[in-house]
């Protein structure tokens, strides 16, 4: 059974930087296509960032060039770090493999970006 665990989220000003965090488990983790996803309130959840086994990354137009996904095959985690924060990218991320599977989605990391 898949677990995905996040962590990091917070309360940060508008051009700020957060590291988030997500510790799989029940996965042959080094094999799988890792992304982040965040969803806003009213909003459907969407693909920020992936992160293929040989460390390929992808990006949401809206981050790129703010967002950095990383990947430790050792650990099983893949981070997040999020720089020059925008009131926009306030939402609940979350990790999961890409294509997401439905059962393993956690309870999310919350960041919200103040003006």
């Amino acid at each position: 059974q898949v677990q995905l665990v996040e962590s990091g989220g917070d309360l940060v000003q508008a051009g700020g930087s957060l590291r988030l965090s997500c510790a799989a488990s029940g996965i042959i983790f080094s094999i799988k296509t890792m992304g982040w996803y965040r969803q806003a309130p009213g909003k459907q959840r969407e693909l920020v960032a992936r992160i293929t086994s040989d460390f390929k990354t992808n990006y949401a137009d809206s981050v790129k060039g703010r967002f950095t996904i990383f990947r430790d095959n050792a650990k099983n985690t893949v981070r997040l770090h999020m720089n020059s924060l925008k009131p926009e990218d306030t939402a609940a991320y979350y990790c999961n493999l890409w294509p997401p599977t439905a059962d393993a989605w956690g309870q999310g990391t919350q960041v919200t970006v103040q003006v």
